[in-house]
């Protein structure tokens, strides 16, 4: 295989005998996912199932076809075989019955469930049942909803709106993956979990306290990455994980913006480094070039506004 395609791999339970198809499946689906339970109407025998599976070391996609079964995850398979991971569940035909934290969702035809595994459930599906499901890295998650360790397993509607649009990527991803490279595959997964948490916190991070955390990430970051001089609040959005316009409301919140932010934090760093011996032999034009400033007059201007002095009275001041 190539090393930068995506991993694609076809399954049928058409490959064996009727009678080992059960367990057949069951040893499929755990290569997949982690050790879960089956339960299978009348024992198995003659099930039909199959999966198409993509792959990448990010993500995973399986479309999946079959008739009726249960899967379970108990706690001893949670405490044995542990997962962190989520799962968007996405059936297209039939329906899905989902039991997680006492709490039951039915998923018909284009309603997703963005679910973890990690935690004991059961899910049901009926014969010719179809669909999606997806392994979304938690970090991605919790990147854009913050840290959601008892995120519940709550229906979304995919069959309009921002909805439609995440699910009629998820198929355009599953259809046309086995072209894409793994570098292609994972942008656009990554631009599909984006889209799903826009629409499941409704675009904009709203709780005082997610607000809060946004900010002070990227207040670490734009500290951390002031002298980069690509920065910029799309950048900044893109190594964190969240999209540019929660960025915006987060430092809006707060009472600046992007821009803003990372003029301060240069300005704060210059200041820094004219008082620095380390940095006393270069030009006041090579820091302000180094900083990402325009021109030694643009910096020089901006510096005098913040700090009330000139860059060349700090630095001998």
């Amino acid at each position: 295989m190539n090393e930068k395609a995506v991993f694609v791999q076809n399954a049928t339970t058409r490959v064996v005998a009727p009678h080992e198809r059960a367990d057949y499946w069951s040893e499929l689906i755990n290569s997949y996912h982690r050790r879960l339970g089956y339960a299978f109407p009348h024992g198995g025998s003659g099930f039909e199932g199959r999966t198409t599976l993509r792959r990448t070391r990010d993500y995973q996609l399986i479309g999946w076809e079959s008739d009726a079964v249960t899967y379970y995850r108990s706690a001893g398979h949670v405490r044995g075989d542990s997962d962190d991971d989520f799962r968007l569940l996405l059936p297209t035909a039939g329906q899905v019955d989902l039991w997680q934290a006492g709490q039951h969702a039915r998923l018909p035809s284009g309603v997703g469930c963005l679910v973890t595994i990690d935690r004991p459930f059961a899910f049901s599906l009926g014969d010719g049942s179809r669909g999606l499901l997806m392994t979304i890295p938690r970090r991605e998650v919790d990147h854009r909803l913050g840290r959601t360790p008892e995120l519940p397993a709550t229906p979304a509607d995919l069959t309009s709106g921002l909805g439609r649009v995440v699910a009629d990527l998820a198929a355009g991803l599953f259809a046309e993956g086995g072209d894409l490279t793994r570098h292609q595959f994972d942008t656009i997964s990554s631009h599909l979990v984006e889209l799903l948490c826009m629409h499941m916190i409704g675009d904009q991070p709203t709780s005082p306290g997610h607000l809060a955390d946004v900010e002070a990430a990227v207040r670490h970051y734009v500290r951390t990455h002031a002298a980069d001089h690509d920065l910029t609040g799309a950048t900044i959005a893109r190594a964190l994980g969240w999209s540019l316009r929660q960025i915006q409301l987060a430092l809006q919140h707060a009472g600046t913006t992007p821009s803003e932010l990372i003029k301060e934090e240069r300005l704060q760093l210059a200041y820094s480094r004219l008082r620095s011996p380390v940095y006393r032999d270069g030009s006041i034009t090579d820091l302000a070039m180094g900083l990402g400033f325009s021109s030694a007059s643009a910096f020089s201007t901006a510096f005098r506004r913040r700090f009330g002095a000139s860059p060349r009275d700090v630095r001998h001041g």
